[in-house]
């Protein structure tokens, strides 16, 4: 047994790996292209081919729903259900023909983790719009829980999508999107609490649009909105400090992958660590009730954790990764999302599922082999995708190498 520790929120945290999550056995119903598909992969790597629009993205985003959210693609529960009429691909074509139609679709995984075997459901029932819920429901072993949070006990799921590839260049609302996923990763409440901060100064700054409004809203509503920021700061803290000491081991490096050193730019981040929350939650209530006016005329709330930005820096070369070259930028990620999966396992004790899209297919064969080392010693069971099955041609003795054409539905022209 791990020596064990509490963490966050009461989370038991273990000091080192112990055990792999693994899905056994992945089953699609009306999922984007599938309208019934089942893999049953036996090897911890999993490399999904096939050509562009064949359904290898579509594989990995419905496994990224067993994890809190709304999957890798982060679409409306609605736009993943398969649909005859366009090719399979997903949407609502009869919504815009007036037929107020909910597609259903379930994603279903039987998974051994540190608990033991389960099986993980989630999905949305079909029927008539302005009549259904249109609301995820998850189930665990067929018994409804209250979120996709609960699927913590069983599997972590961490990713790396083509669309984080301009991540260092982009605004900082991507990196603050992507720093959130990390913390998810290690903290499966932490989306609920970032949600409620995002409905909290909504409601601020709705009341600020009264110049009437009675000073004893604001003040339960600036209470309200500091106490939840301090508790998504102090997260966010918290993950990026364990991360940033996992890089500064280097072990990505030992694989060839530039070593990233990371930050956060925010002074409530920076406060959490070393002062107490009641100080931050304080100090925040002030400001906001000092900056009202500024705040209305901007018609946002200018100060908080939702401006943070996370700061990414290549080691060996002193630079920002923005100034890194393209290929740079792409290697810092990935051993960035390396140094993740490693630290989500030694918090949780069992290392996460990993998802690769597209990631193999745009490295050189030196760091192709170099990745799968590195993939190796993890211990994660890694899905990948790549339209060339020859880049998987190294690990093809130990691999499941699967031609997603052989699961996805044929077409059929809508009767």
């Amino acid at each position: 047994m791990p020596a064990e520790g509490k963490g966050r929120e009461g989370e038991v945290e273990a000091e080192f790996v112990t055990s792999t999550a693994r899905i056994c056995r992945l089953t699609l119903t009306n999922f984007r292209n599938y309208r019934a598909a089942t893999v049953t992969p036996k090897a911890n790597l999993v490399a999904l081919t096939g050509p562009n629009g064949a359904g290898k993205t579509n594989m990995l985003e419905a496994i990224s729903f067993l994890s809190p959210g709304r999957g890798l693609r982060r679409a409306q529960l609605d736009e993943v259900a398969f649909s005859e009429s366009n090719g399979g691909i997903g949407g609502h074509p009869d919504r815009a023909r007036d037929r107020p139609y909910v597609r259903g679709w379930a994603v279903s995984a039987e998974v051994e983790g540190a608990l033991g075997l389960a099986t993980l459901g989630t999905g949305i029932e079909a029927g008539i719009y302005g009549e259904t819920v249109l609301a995820r429901k998850c189930r665990i072993d067929r018994e409804p829980v209250a979120s996709a949070a609960a699927f913590a006990d069983h599997v972590r799921v961490v990713w790396l999508i083509p669309s984080m590839d301009g991540l260092f260049l982009g605004p900082a609302s991507d990196r603050r999107r992507f720093l959130d996923r990390l913390v998810l990763a290690v903290d499966a409440t932490h989306g609920s609490r970032v949600s409620a901060l995002e409905r909290a100064l909504r409601s601020r700054n709705r009341l600020l649009e009264n110049r009437d409004v009675d000073a004893h809203w604001l003040d339960a509503a600036e209470h309200e909105t500091a106490e939840i920021a301090v508790a998504v700061a102090a997260a966010r803290a918290e993950t990026v400090r364990r991360l940033a000491a996992a890089l500064a081991e280097g072990r990505e490096a030992r694989f060839g992958f530039p070593s990233a050193e990371i930050g956060l730019d925010g002074w409530m981040e920076a406060m959490v660590l070393t002062r107490p929350a009641i100080e931050a939650e304080d100090r925040y209530r002030t400001m906001l009730k000092e900056n009202r006016a500024r705040d209305a005329a901007a018609g946002r709330t200018l100060e908080g954790p939702h401006l943070t930005d996370l700061e990414v820096r290549y080691r060996e070369k002193a630079i920002p990764a923005s100034d890194a070259s393209t290929g740079e930028q792409k290697a810092l990620l990935i051993g960035l999302v390396l140094a993740h999966a490693a630290l989500v396992g030694s918090m949780t004790g069992a290392a996460p599922v990993i998802l690769l899209d597209e990631v193999v297919a745009h490295l050189d064969p030196v760091r192709r082999a170099a990745l799968f080392e590195a993939l190796g010693e993890l211990g994660s069971q890694v899905w990948m995708t790549g339209a060339d099955p020859m880049a998987f041609a190294d690990i093809a003795s130990r691999a499941d190498v699967i031609d997603v054409r052989a699961l996805a539905s044929p077409y059929r022209s809508p009767v």
